[in-house]
């Protein structure tokens, strides 16, 4: 059996790799290991028991207040060890986290094959979002194996010269939603009627809002629910003082704001089921929500899910108080823009992304 490492250290890491991991669990083929980095560990552990999945080895490099630098250098350390130990003959590796590039570079250090799930997706800014454009762009240059979730991704890894065969496959969150979707999960949240309200879900935490875009996005937040008395806000707080201390200082008393601990996947896939619409800087909501037929309107001034944009299942409205208040009201105004938005077609895939991962593999292996 050809032993693949599964490399993850961070919730949409685990969540994009469930489906995966399955997949090569269910085949005859594949010794399967599953390795945690633990760069965050209560998040990630949620997932894995969503999915019914446990880790084999876990190198637990988690601290308080840890930089990128620390999260790089403990991840290398303890994968050059572990790889030697357990010889995988593929290490696979999804995103652009902190964790995924130095997995990559740990199995480039020992000539270990990387596969690259979500390869290809550019700002071509390197510094935004940082450090993820970075990672990702040095993870296809390292690469043997590109899965590119859409024809877009496909074009800026060849516009690259990234070596390696490329190949396009959906994006496996798709998998992970609709896996989860179809049980019509719950999402009890104390206090918050969703049949009362048309409720905007929201989602903040990426590092270049930290700050002054933070204080804007919050107070737009408010004044969209000023304006809408029968929409309500429910904001699960990412864990991060630095984003979790302003967003509870500016929205905290409001009587329609709901800021709630980090959901766990099952309970946001319900809340995405049952929310009107979408304000985020994540990058997967913008791939899940659209096929839940959910706009989302992109707190960023950049995306590398463009695709999402020219398809009409998002729009990119920045950290602009006005323009993320105007935007916002259009889709809560006008029934048609509304619609336009909602019944547009998801281009990140059919929910297959896992199976067609697991045929290129087999292929590079010729099994």
């Amino acid at each position: 059996m050809i032993r693949v490492c599964f490399t993850l250290g961070t919730r949409p890491e685990a969540i994009k790799l469930a489906p995966v991991i399955r997949t090569f669990q269910s085949s005859d083929k594949f010794a399967t290991q599953v390795v945690l980095t633990g760069q965050h560990r209560e998040m990630v552990a949620q997932v894995m028991e969503i999915f019914g999945l446990k880790a084999d080895r876990d190198l637990d490099i988690m601290q308080h207040q840890q930089t990128l630098t620390d999260i790089t250098q403990r991840s290398l350390q303890g994968l050059e060890k572990l790889f030697r130990e357990i010889a995988p003959q593929v290490v696979i590796v999804q995103g652009d986290t902190t964790t995924a590039f130095a997995a990559a570079l740990a199995a480039f250090y020992q000539q270990i094959p990387i596969g690259h799930v979500e390869a290809g997706l550019r700002t071509d800014n390197i510094y935004n979002p940082f450090p993820e454009e970075a990672n990702r762009r040095l993870i296809s240059q390292i690469a043997q194996l590109h899965f590119a979730p859409t024809s877009l991704a496909v074009e800026n890894l060849a516009k690259s010269d990234v070596t390696g065969a490329i190949h396009q496959t959906g994006n496996t969150v798709i998998d992970a939603l609709l896996t989860v979707a179809k049980s019509q999960p719950p999402c009890d949240i104390p206090g918050l009627d969703w049949s009362k309200y048309r409720v905007i879900l929201s989602t903040v935490h990426r590092r270049e809002n930290w700050g002054e875009p933070l204080q804007n996005i919050g107070a737009a937040m408010l004044q969209i629910l000023e304006k809408f008395p029968d929409t309500a806000l429910l904001l699960p707080l990412h864990r991060n003082p630095t984003v979790r201390e302003p967003l509870t200082q500016i929205l905290g008393e409001h009587p329609r704001v709901f800021l709630t601990e980090p959901l766990d996947y099952s309970q946001l896939v319900g809340a995405i089921q049952r929310s009107y619409l979408l304000l985020s800087d994540s990058g997967g909501i913008q791939e899940e929500a659209p096929s839940l037929g959910k706009p989302v309107l992109v707190l960023r001034d950049t995306t590398e899910r463009p695709e999402a944009v020219t398809g009409g299942t998002a729009k990119l409205v920045g950290t602009d108080i006005d323009r993320i208040t105007a935007a916002a009201s259009e889709l809560l105004a006008n029934p048609q823009a509304y619609q336009a938005m909602a019944t547009a077609i998801n281009p990140f895939g059919d929910g297959t992304a896992s199976t067609q991962i697991l045929a290129a593999v087999e292929q590079f292996f010729g099994v």
